[in-house]
């Protein structure tokens, strides 16, 4: 099965089930939101929204993630993306923001706020600063049938990179990541957007606004 250029193993993210996020996004958007759904992997966020009623647009640059996908979906890279459209909703879910490259970031915030409708909403999953101190090897979980573990965990400043392991059906994969802890407020003021909100007790959901023309 494929890998991704960014290492995800795309048998690994078929198995994986949503873990609350699509009833995060579904509270957080008016019913029957239009959404524009960044980096959407296989599909595992995607199909439980267009089960909850949203109109869903799903973009990623891996074609063998979009295979799996049952929804419109558009293949690219989403600091690249301009589909002179714009949606209800922009999700950028499974920590992107937190991506090590600032020039990275500044792109996919500005890509999100050219995709959002008058007074529409950014719904955004990231690593709060928290996190970065606590993350530790040998934590993880279950998520369905796969087993989780973060590994290797080494700080450099801002920067936190590790080694998610995963094993299901007997199979084990791996993948590599590095992530930057951020102040949320310049990112959000930077990039013209502002705060509207917490959306999960953790605070690893958050919601904001384009600060002009919203």
């Amino acid at each position: 099965m494929e890998v991704t250029a960014d290492g995800c193993s795309v048998e690994v993210y078929l198995l994986l089930p949503p873990a609350g996020e699509p009833e995060i996004v579904h509270a957080a958007v008016p019913p029957g939101a239009s959404i524009l759904e960044l980096g959407c992997g296989t599909g595992r966020v995607t199909h439980p929204l267009l089960d909850l009623g949203h109109d869903v647009v799903a973009v990623d640059d891996s074609p063998a993630m979009l295979a799996h996908v049952r929804a419109e979906t558009v293949c690219a890279r989403i600091e690249e993306l301009d589909l002179g459209r714009t949606f209800d909703a922009v999700l950028l879910g499974s920590h992107l923001i937190n991506t090590a490259r600032d020039p990275d970031r500044r792109a996919m915030l500005a890509a999100a706020r050219r995709h959002l409708a008058p007074g529409g909403r950014l719904v955004v999953e990231w690593h709060p600063p928290e996190w970065f101190d606590s993350a530790a090897s040998g934590q993880g979980g279950q998520l369905g049938e796969v087993a989780v573990e973060l590994a290797d965990v080494v700080r450099d400043g801002d920067l936190l990179s590790a080694t998610v392991r995963y094993s299901a059906r007997g199979r084990r994969w791996t993948q590599e990541f590095t992530c930057r802890r951020l102040i949320l407020d310049d990112v959000l003021t930077s990039n013209d957007l502002i705060f509207d909100g917490w959306l999960s007790a953790d605070r690893s959901w958050f919601a904001a606004r384009a600060r002009r023309g919203g």
